[in-house]
């Protein structure tokens, strides 16, 4: 019968794992199809999408910190069978969302009137400046998307986020295809073009995720519109965002260190990202459906189930990591040859890997273990482990590695396995300690 469960507890992880990792593999998909479109039109091209997206994607780590508060607050609604309360929180998420999307709109701009702060390579900057403002335009409408998919998942519906995305990233990949080119009649624009592409897709996720949720539920025919845990939101998301922003952080600053050391180092490390984080997004899945698990458990008082969930997460975690690991290392030429032609980048690319496999046993741990806690609302343990992982330790390290120590571009991504793996180790000691605090 205990073996019966433990299978049990897998199928259920893996039921509301695989939509929310074929969603975010999708997302990576699109993020694939960007770069490797922009690749091929041009080193240029390659070199400015790589240093604005690392911008922003250290800005959708923010909105996502935010949304994943909705996860807790929501699943404790959901587990007691609370339909208003499921309402009313996902309507305080698309606020604290929508209100946290402008406030970065306004400090973007800031830097966007002032980019030569970031000590780029000038000939960039006129590629850099249309696809920044572009995109700058699209958060908003990302971000109430992202809290209307977290919320659908928080109460088990993986699925309709899932086909929604899917949807948009296929739409995304054929206006990339018109738009960056120039066929089928379109104008030819360029990194500019995936721009726009990026932005009508999210509109159209957006409105589509927005037209399901009021169709499918009363909200329509409600008039009150208060946002009782809009405070509660605010309060849990500040410290996962800054979480979240610390660890996207380590990676964006190095992406800096590139560009100082060149722009085939910047294209370099833009396509390792791209191709790392194909895994991480595996890891996150498996996290986001431990985490709405937990939050179902821990609002029914069941604690042994916490645990056993989260174990059986970080196995299911590392059973995927070698997976990405043998498949990325055996087509890592391959794979590096679909981005760019370029010998200079593809040689750096293939200089990353030994690191690339060195964190991926932090990397699972870390993003298992902060997803449970999470669930179990402990932002503030988050805020400030990541602070000692990412800004104490892999920063620091990153810099000396290339430039105190000669490391170069390969010094740098010798931070990241350190940085990962103390985090995950800090994740891991504060959730056996809650763990211990609520079984007494």
């Amino acid at each position: 019968m205990k073996k019966i469960k433990k299978w049990q507890r897998v199928c259920s992880l893996l039921s509301l794992a695989f939509p929310i990792i074929i969603s975010q593999l999708g997302t990576i998909i699109q993020g694939w199809a960007d770069t490797i479109m922009v690749g091929q039109y041009g080193t240029p091209e390659l070199s400015a999408a790589g240093l604005v997206n690392n911008i922003f994607n250290f800005v959708l780590y923010f909105l996502l910190g935010i949304s994943y508060a909705s996860t807790p607050v929501v699943g404790a609604y959901f587990s007691k069978g609370d339909h208003e309360g499921v309402v009313q929180a996902r309507r305080s998420s698309i606020l604290v969302n929508l209100t946290s999307s402008l406030f970065v709109v306004l400090l973007l701009f800031i830097l966007y009137i002032n980019i030569d702060i970031l000590g780029q390579p000038k000939e960039l900057l006129p590629v850099i400046r249309p696809y920044f403002v572009v995109l700058l335009w699209s958060l908003p409408f990302l971000a109430i998307f992202i809290a209307l998919k977290q919320c659908c998942e928080a109460t088990g519906d993986t699925k309709t986020p899932m086909v929604v995305m899917l949807g948009g990233n296929m739409l995304n990949a054929g206006l990339n295809y018109l738009l960056i080119f120039g066929h089928l009649g379109f104008p030819e624009l360029g990194l500019f073009g995936a721009g726009i592409a990026t932005l009508s897709s999210r509109i159209i996720m957006m409105s589509v995720l927005l037209f399901y949720r009021q169709y499918n539920s009363s909200d329509l025919h409600k008039s009150d519109w208060g946002f009782q845990d809009a405070l509660r939101l605010i309060r849990l998301g500040i410290p996962i965002s800054t979480q979240l922003c610390l660890e996207a952080g380590s990676f964006n600053v190095c992406a800096l260190f590139m560009g100082w050391i060149g722009a085939s180092a910047l294209a370099a490390h833009q396509v390792m990202c791209t191709v790392g984080t194909f895994g991480f997004m595996i890891y996150y899945g498996i996290g986001s459906a431990a985490a709405i698990r937990i939050s179902y458990y821990r609002g029914q008082n069941k604690w042994e189930e916490v645990k056993a969930t989260a174990r059986t997460a970080v196995l299911i975690s590392f059973c995927f990591s070698a997976i990405v690991v043998c498949v990325i290392c055996f087509f890592s030429t391959n794979i590096a040859l679909l981005f760019t032609s370029s010998l200079e980048v593809i040689t750096l690319f293939l200089s990353f890997l030994t690191s690339f496999v060195c964190y991926q046993i932090g990397d699972c741990i870390q993003t298992i273990c902060a997803n449970c806690l999470r669930a179990l609302e402990d932002g503030r343990y988050l805020m400030i482990s990541a602070f000692i992982s990412y800004g104490l330790i892999s920063i620091p390290l990153a810099y000396a590695f290339a430039f105190s120590l000669g490391g170069g571009a390969k010094g740098v991504w010798w931070s990241f396995p350190i940085g990962l793996t103390t985090a995950g180790v800090l994740y891991l000691y504060r959730f056996n300690q809650l763990i211990r605090k609520h079984k007494k």
